[in-house]
């Protein structure tokens, strides 16, 4: 007998970074969420509520199950990693989000793109806002790089009322990269 979706263990950690702890959750098909937490008192159990409810399991602490993800996670930080090599646990997100996210997937390292421009590449020209709403909720933040993408006008935006938050991860990437972060544009000029 096979273990179905609810009953596919999950672990979890809690991990310092320059912007936050990150609670991260991996199950065996790789990483399912990576949250910078809100500072304040229950945020990570709270946090752990809501993936228990949408994993269908209760993650278990293990630090040395997201061990993998935790050091990449180090390293992209300290400017030694522009890419990530994980798999993703996206359960549940299909159509045109899973679309948005793919997209905001290939925006390089160090670039931005518009939300606009993001619709497109998601096959959804003038889907701005579904664009937006996409990025706010990424399972997987900072790996599925939702900072990347700003407004048509070149202002960051809230990034989940954290526009620091983004500001530092485009400013870490322009420092790492030598690039100052400019709009990514496809073959037909958009």
């Amino acid at each position: 007998m096979t273990a179905s979706a609810a009953s596919r263990p999950a672990s979890y950690s809690v991990h310092p970074t320059p912007i936050g702890e990150a609670l991260v959750i991996v199950t065996d098909e790789g990483l399912a969420l990576l949250d910078v937490l809100e500072v304040r008192v229950g945020a990570v159990d709270d946090a752990l509520s809501a993936a228990t409810e949408h994993l269908r399991t209760v993650p278990r602490l293990d630090p040395g199950a997201t061990a993998t993800v935790t050091r990449q996670l180090d390293d992209y930080f300290a400017g030694s990693r522009r890419e990530f090599d994980l798999a993703l646990d996206l359960r549940g997100i299909g159509g045109f989000v899973r679309a948005a996210l793919e997209a905001v997937c290939s925006i390089p390292y160090g670039e931005v793109a518009s939300y606009a421009e993001v619709a497109i590449l998601a096959g959804s020209p003038g889907a701005n806002r579904a664009v937006g709403t996409a990025c706010a909720r990424t399972p997987v933040s900072i790996v599925i790089p939702a900072h990347r993408v700003v407004r048509s006008d070149g202002s960051i935006g809230e990034y989940g009322g954290h526009p620091e938050r983004k500001r530092f991860l485009l400013d870490l990437e322009a420092r790492i990269s030598g690039l100052k972060a400019q709009p990514v544009r496809d073959s037909a000029g958009v």
